[in-house]
């Protein structure tokens, strides 16, 4: 099996194991009742501890992917296929059948709504959702993710969260490192939220201090914490050497940056401006959209398998 285990990864080893036995079983590298190595063998094999192995097959085992045989060794287990009722069309079919079978087995509909929404709780997502506070730096991280990522994306902020959990059914959270522990605790713990990190503005500072001239700075956003973010962080090499214009995009037109000599912009606001001194800063960090690409890719292979 080609499993390949990075130590130094923010992910954890035997989430690592364990995600990679399931893409090895839905691409059909390891078929349907094949052995899988002992904990100790795979343990040798990968130069990780017996115990995370362990974890790992036993995570599996819940989730169907592994069952046990006689001698307790680990098989893939059998993948059932799916085949809809001759009557079922559409998904409003598909509901009303699932009602009527409900109702002749004697379950109240409030008892199957109560287990379906258990169920799409527990589900692989299908999309993407970022969970940010301010309405502008969510629209900035959904178009920068949405450039990365072939996947639906929607917004909320933390409260419309916490006042509508229906909001995590089949999403995947992503959100600012600062609020992990916020936003995790309102999702299912089989499911960790996905924490982003922001850019540094390093290569932004350097660009003002290496004017050689006193100059007019333009930094042009949709957000307001963007642009107070902003303020702070390129105070100190605009000394007073050079000015700042801050333009939120709701309230003034782009066009009015035009007359800046440097115009730092979002990813939103860069659609916007046609000029050659503008500049793109990239408000999630290129590590952190990758990370997130590569957990929900995981989920997708689990939801398509």
């Amino acid at each position: 099996m080609d499993i390949r285990i990075d130590n130094s990864s923010e992910v954890p080893i035997r989430h690592q194991l364990a995600e990679q036995i399931v893409f090895l079983i839905a691409t059909d590298r390891l078929a349907a009742g094949e052995a899988l190595p002992s904990v100790r063998e795979m343990a040798r094999r990968l130069k990780i501890h017996h115990n995370t192995v362990s974890d790992a097959y036993q995570d599996l085992v819940r989730r169907n992917w592994l069952a046990r045989r006689r001698g307790s060794r680990l098989v893939v287990a059998p993948r059932e296929t799916l085949s809809p009722p001759e009557d079922v069309h559409s998904l409003d079919d598909l509901i009303n059948a699932t009602i009527r079978m409900a109702h002749s087995l004697g379950y109240s509909l409030q008892s199957l709504r109560e287990r379906v929404r258990e169920r799409l709780l527990a589900a692989p997502p299908d999309h993407i959702l970022v969970v940010e506070q301010d309405a502008g730096l969510r629209e900035i991280m959904r178009e920068e993710l949405r450039a990365a990522t072939p996947w639906r994306i929607t917004t909320c902020s933390r409260d419309d969260l916490a006042s509508n959990s229906d909001l995590a059914i089949g999403a995947l959270a992503i959100t600012p490192q600062h609020a992990i522990e916020q936003v995790d605790a309102l999702f299912p713990k089989d499911r960790p939220v996905v924490p982003v990190s922001f850019s540094t503005a390093d290569e932004h500072l350097k660009r003002i201090r290496e004017l050689p001239e006193p100059s007019t700075i333009a930094v042009v956003s949709v957000s307001k914490v963007f642009l107070a973010v902003a303020r702070s962080l390129l105070a100190p090499a605009l000394g007073k050497r050079h000015s700042l214009r801050e333009i939120l995009l709701a309230n003034e037109k782009a066009s009015i940056s035009r007359s800046a000599d440097i115009i730092f912009c979002d990813s939103i606001a860069k659609q916007m401006l046609r000029s050659s001194r503008a500049i793109h800063y990239h408000l999630l960090s290129p590590e952190s959209v990758n990370y997130a690409a590569n957990a929900m890719r995981s989920y997708a292979v689990k939801l398509n398998a």
